[in-house]
């Protein structure tokens, strides 16, 4: 499996604050199946990291994963804050997409409104960006407005929701709303967020499994972010799942939300 949202690297913001910290997460993700991962701090106000620091981080990041064995990849990317973004040069933005590719992950604003977001997003994509939003899932201004999330996808934005908030470990509130998208085919990608071994693990296949949504693990945590990586042109297909199943699988909690699928 491919992490397009992981936080690897060592003292560069909340993530593992030392090496031994980044390699006993590499570990975990290991064991959870993971052999890629795309390092993406916080470039932030609060975590002024640059694609430079980045850059030379993930070099010594691999070089430590060598020598331990650990079968863990990484590449480099950034978190991008929506207020960072819109202050920052063009060649830094370049530096800082998913891999290299031409996308950036934007994080979403954990207020009840996003102003500005659309705007944003429209000025990243006339300079040749594509847009992956991080946990929208857990964004008040989604929550309370999704059809403002349905028209930037059917606009060309991607999303990424963390694997946690569909098994409960951001609050039902945040649970139901992420099966919610799924639903409504609003998702692109399931990623980790992870930030250390135990509190924020790295794990994405056993969350889809336990969310009844294991169908769908190669097309959200390979193909999809594969294609990102790489720049594709497009999207692998969807795959089919039956959601009147899948709810018939849950607990009472599961509820068909105010989304419809999009087309």
């Amino acid at each position: 499996m491919i992490d397009l949202h992981c936080h690897i690297l060592a003292g560069i913001d909340d993530g593992p604050e030392t090496m031994e910290g980044s390699l006993a997460l590499a570990r975990a993700a290991a064991a959870a199946g993971t052999r890629t991962i795309v390092a993406t701090p916080h470039v932030s106000w609060r975590y002024g990291n640059d694609s430079a620091t980045i850059a030379r981080l993930v070099a010594q990041t691999n070089a430590a994963f060598a020598d331990t064995d650990v079968g863990v990849t990484v590449l480099a990317g950034a978190e991008i804050a929506m207020s960072r973004a819109a202050d920052l040069a063009a060649t830094e933005l370049a530096a800082l997409t998913l891999g290299g590719g031409p996308w950036l992950l934007i994080e979403c604003p954990f207020t009840s409104v996003a102003i500005g977001l659309d705007e944003l997003i429209l000025e990243l994509e006339e300079a040749g960006h594509g847009v992956v939003l991080a946990h929208p899932e857990r964004s008040p201004a989604f929550q309370r407005d999704p059809q403002m999330l349905e028209s930037l996808v059917r606009g060309g934005v991607l999303t990424s929701i963390t694997a946690g908030s569909l098994v409960g470990r951001f609050g039902g509130t945040v649970r139901r709303f992420a099966l919610g998208l799924m639903e409504a085919e609003l998702v692109h990608n399931v990623a980790s967020d992870a930030h250390d071994p135990e509190q924020r693990r790295p794990g994405m296949a056993d969350e889809l499994r336990e969310a009844g949504l294991e169908g769908m693990t190669e097309w959200l945590t390979e193909g999809v972010p594969a294609a990102i990586i790489a720049g594709e042109d497009s999207l692998p297909p969807r795959p089919r799942i039956d959601f009147a199943k899948v709810a018939a699988r849950r607990d009472s909690w599961w509820r068909h939300g105010p989304l419809r699928r999009a087309s």
